[in-house]
């Protein structure tokens, strides 16, 4: 049982609603809206400044635009975790990749490189740069790069691997 003491509101009404869920919640067409911008490699910044055009009075922050690419890209995967997503995508793609298990469950080293660029490994084979990137992904494994030069002196990405320590078995 409730009861009321005084009726008059403690605080003055606000002039705006920024900060308040239910001003902030995204309607279907905006949804909508960020899934295809999504779709099209379009960034979150860029997404929210489309919403502002389209309404002048959304209350929309980049944090709904976050969650709401968050929950896309999780309808895509299903139930998969992301290396099974990802082996799923490596193998419909015909991606060259290579894998190796640790404890029967999880993957200690993973090596990938896209199809195309076998043709430019064959062909421009002379100058490759490899580097490793130190855990700058959620899971703090090296990524090693692979990184190949035409001779015109452009440059193309060879392949990648991200494994789990530098010694000699792992990166050969």
């Amino acid at each position: 049982m409730v009861k009321l003491i005084c009726a008059v509101h403690n605080h003055e009404l606000v002039n705006s609603l920024v900060g308040h869920p239910y001003a902030e919640r995204l309607t279907k067409a905006e949804k909508t809206l960020i899934v295809d911008m999504t779709k099209s490699m379009v960034k979150p910044r860029n997404i929210l400044l489309t919403l502002k055009e389209h309404n002048a009075n959304s209350c929309t922050t980049i944090k709904q635009i976050y969650n709401a690419r968050s929950a896309f890209c999780s309808s895509i995967r299903g139930s998969d975790i992301e290396m099974q997503h990802l082996m799923k995508l490596l193998e419909r793609d015909q991606y060259i990749h290579w894998h190796e298990i640790k404890d029967e469950d999880v993957v200690r080293d993973i090596f990938w490189c896209h199809p195309d660029t076998v043709r430019l490994v064959n062909t421009c084979n002379l100058v490759f740069l490899i580097d490793n990137t130190y855990k700058t992904n959620q899971y703090r494994l090296p990524l090693l790069d692979f990184v190949g030069v035409t001779p015109t002196g452009m440059t193309f990405s060879a392949g990648f691997a991200y494994v789990e320590c530098e010694h000699v078995n792992n990166l050969v």
